[in-house]
C-alpha cells in the first residue's frame, strides 16, 4: 500500500480503471516493495504511450517543456509553461514570451497544487507585461530565468527585481 499521497499522484492521469494495475505494475518494478513516485510515473507514462491514453492536461497547469527531438522548441527545454488550450494530442502553452502548441511527448506536469498553478499564472502575466524584445540583455536573461525556475514562488530578492523592472517599463 502507499505510504504517502505523492506516490499515488501520478495515477490520477490514468482512469481509474486502469489505476490498481499500475499500482501492482510499480510495486513489481520496486521489486515487491512500496514505489517510489518516480517509478510510479514512469509505469503511468508507458501505460499511457502503449493506450493512447487521451490527453489529461487541464487548463492552467504548469508544465515543463521537454525539447526532444523538437527544434521550435530550442532555448525552452527545463522551462515552465501554462496550459491555455487543451487538444487531442497537443496543448496551446503561455509562456513568458507568448504562446505555443506543444505535443503531449514534450510536457510534463510540475503536479502542483492548484493554488501553486494561480501563483504561477500571476508570475507569467508579470514577466509577460514586461518582457519584449527592446529590453536590455541582461533584464531579458533576467526575466528568462525566471521561466525556469522548478519552483512556483519568486525568492524576496527575486520578487524585488521584477517590481522594480515592472515600474520601469511602465
Amino acid at each position: 500500500m502507499p505510504t504517502n499521497e505523492w506516490q499515488i499522484r501520478p495515477l490520477s492521469k490514468l482512469d481509474p480503471d486502469i489505476q490498481p494495475e499500475a499500482w501492482e505494475q510499480a510495486v513489481e518494478s520496486a521489486n515487491g516493495k512500496v514505489p517510489s513516485h518516480r517509478i510510479v510515473k514512469d509505469v503511468v507514462q508507458r501505460i499511457m504511450e502503449r493506450t493512447k491514453v487521451p490527453n489529461t492536461y487541464q487548463i492552467g497547469e504548469v508544465c515543463q517543456i521537454i525539447v526532444k527531438d523538437n527544434p521550435e522548441l530550442r532555448g525552452k527545454g527545463g522551462c515552465w509553461a501554462i496550459v491555455s488550450a487543451v487538444n487531442d494530442f497537443s496543448c496551446t502553452v503561455k509562456m513568458w514570451d507568448g504562446e505555443y502548441a506543444v505535443g503531449l511527448q514534450h510536457l510534463k506536469s510540475f503536479n502542483y497544487l492548484p493554488q501553486e498553478c494561480q501563483q504561477m499564472q500571476v508570475i507569467c502575466d508579470r514577466i509577460t507585461r514586461v518582457y519584449s524584445g527592446a529590453l536590455e540583455e541582461s533584464v531579458q536573461k533576467f526575466l528568462e530565468s525566471l521561466g525556469q525556475l522548478k519552483r512556483a514562488y519568486l525568492t524576496a530578492l527575486e520578487e524585488k527585481v521584477l517590481s522594480l523592472l515592472e515600474l520601469e517599463c511602465k
